[in-house]
């Protein structure tokens, strides 16, 4: 099975609202809304939560949005942040935090990247919630959505939709869970068609063909990835130490199994493939 990469992984970082509104906001006292922004970019939810909530109270200034806005803008960065925070500590009271905030605010003024901004928070919040599907859904009208989003920004929606497809792929029947991991199979080759350094397109490529059952399909695969590896953004170093666990620790054992081949040997295999392809 995948293993939640998007969810969970270290190697995929936390949604930088940055990413989807690249501006520079310089931080000012006088601006909580600039300030919790800043604060979540760099990483300091516990501020960016308080930020938010002495924006959602600060006084409408010359050239700003109505008091409304800048409170429903000043709820999104707040539950972006306590996202994070229940990512890092999985504490319930967060994710009820960020429920709240996200149900109650008007997406009506947001702007095309806020509203991006807006429908991954919902996708990660079921997620959260454990509904996987819903989850899919709405990560997966992001990725069609005509309003563009960087590279890094789209590769980390991709990983989310594909670990909700994952997870929502391991309730069904065996017909219906071949078709989910056929269907991540099918967008992943579409990706890479597309954006060649996709780490996310990569590695669900051998995730989702292990998951058929279908091991000579995921180890080529996981050689394709580790040779373009270096298109990525890191230049493959995430992929790769994600495509040598996969291996080692998944399709290397079901390969073994499949074809009575002894597992020693397999990795032998692997090991001098990625010798010859070392940069």
């Amino acid at each position: 099975m995948g293993r939640d990469r998007a969810a969970f992984s270290a190697s995929v970082a936390a949604f930088c609202l940055l990413a989807f509104a690249p501006r520079v906001f310089p931080a000012d006292s006088r601006d909580p809304l600039a300030d919790a922004r800043q604060l979540y970019n760099q990483g300091h939810f516990d501020a960016a939560v308080a930020a938010a909530e002495r924006a959602r109270f600060a006084p409408g200034r010359p050239g700003r949005p109505a008091d409304q806005a800048i409170g429903d803008q000043a709820d999104l960065i707040a539950a972006r942040a306590y996202l994070e925070r229940f990512r890092a500590g999985t504490t319930a009271d967060d994710l009820a935090a960020a429920r709240e905030r996200l149900r109650r605010l008007d997406p009506a003024r947001f702007s095309p990247r806020e509203r991006i901004e807006f429908l991954v928070g919902l996708g990660e919040t079921l997620y959260f919630d454990e509904a996987y599907g819903a989850a899919a859904d709405l990560f997966g009208s992001v990725l069609e959505s005509r309003d563009g989003i960087d590279a890094g920004a789209r590769d980390r929606v991709l990983d989310w939709w594909a670990s909700a497809t994952d997870r929502d792929a391991r309730g069904k029947s065996d017909a219906e869970r071949q078709a989910l991991y056929q269907m991540i199979r099918n967008r992943m080759r579409e990706e890479l068609a597309t954006h060649a350094g996709s780490g996310a397109a990569s590695y669900w490529l051998v995730s989702a063909a292990r998951s058929q059952g279908d091991m000579q399909a995921a180890w080529d695969s996981a050689e394709a990835g580790w040779a373009r590896a270096s298109l990525a953004i890191d230049h493959g170093i995430a992929l790769r130490a994600d495509l040598d666990r996969l291996m080692l620790q998944g399709v290397v054992l079901n390969r073994a199994t499949q074809t009575s081949q002894s597992v020693d040997a397999l990795r032998a295999q692997w090991e001098d493939f990625k010798a010859r392809w070392k940069n």
